[in-house]
């Protein structure tokens, strides 16, 4: 596993992102995990994570991309902070994007969209916090799509959590890919993290320890997602 990852994942547990212990899920499951970006907060983290995921993306997806688009309202500031890392990180000024769920009717900036305007021929990245069931790529494709003649190069995510989707047997990320056609990547799986944390000390506890990793294993064995 890279180092940025290990880190990564130690990174979610000491901001209070990555929870064990029993969350009920808004699909009704009850997780043995649960992440939450909107704890991410202060400058430093804030710093911390657009640098995550512009390695990530410069790991998966290159740097032949023009824009970073976060769905509203949490991947907006993931699309600032994550261009703002790039620059920083490798040099190269990548312009952000993000949708309004109101479309605003007044001003220089009226219309459905914050940041830079879309222009035919951008090469896009999509970015957000965690896919569970695609719903919002459902409603921000066609809104990226349509605002010029784009190509989506990719989504990246900070964690894919490996379980069943919409449709019962793959991943939300593996559906997206398989519905839009094109490549999808988290910055760590809920594998990653399990092989990082299990039995070894995080901000000196040890995380997840035997009865938790057993009540991960058993809600993988009924919500798990086939792997390719």
């Amino acid at each position: 596993m890279e180092a940025y990852k290990q880190e990564f994942i130690e990174f979610m547990v000491e901001s209070d992102v990555l929870k064990f212990g029993e969350f009920t899920l808004k699909s009704g499951r009850k997780s043995p995990f649960f992440m939450n970006a909107g704890a991410y907060v202060t400058g430093t983290q804030l710093k911390k994570l657009g640098e995550y995921y512009a390695k990530a993306i410069h790991s998966t997806y290159g740097d032949d991309f023009d824009v970073l688009f976060g769905p509203a309202y949490k991947g907006i500031p993931l699309a600032v902070v994550t261009a703002m890392a790039y620059s920083e990180l490798y040099g190269k000024e990548i312009r952000y994007c993000s949708d309004r769920k109101e479309e605003k009717d007044h001003g220089a900036d009226k219309g459905s969209f914050l940041g830079s305007k879309l222009k035919d021929g951008d090469r896009v990245v999509m970015i957000e916090d965690v896919t569970t069931s695609g719903k919002s790529m459902e409603e921000t494709v066609p809104k990226v799509k349509g605002a010029a003649d784009v190509e989506i190069v990719g989504l990246m995510v900070s964690l894919n959590r490996m379980e069943v989707g919409k449709g019962g047997e793959k991943c939300a990320l593996d559906e997206v890919k398989d519905l839009y056609g094109f490549e999808t990547a988290a910055i760590v799986t809920m594998e990653d993290v399990v092989e990082c944390l299990y039995n070894k000390e995080c901000s000196g506890k040890v995380v997840i320890d035997d009865t938790l990793k057993q009540a991960i294993d058993a809600y993988y064995e009924t919500y798990g997602a086939k792997q390719n």
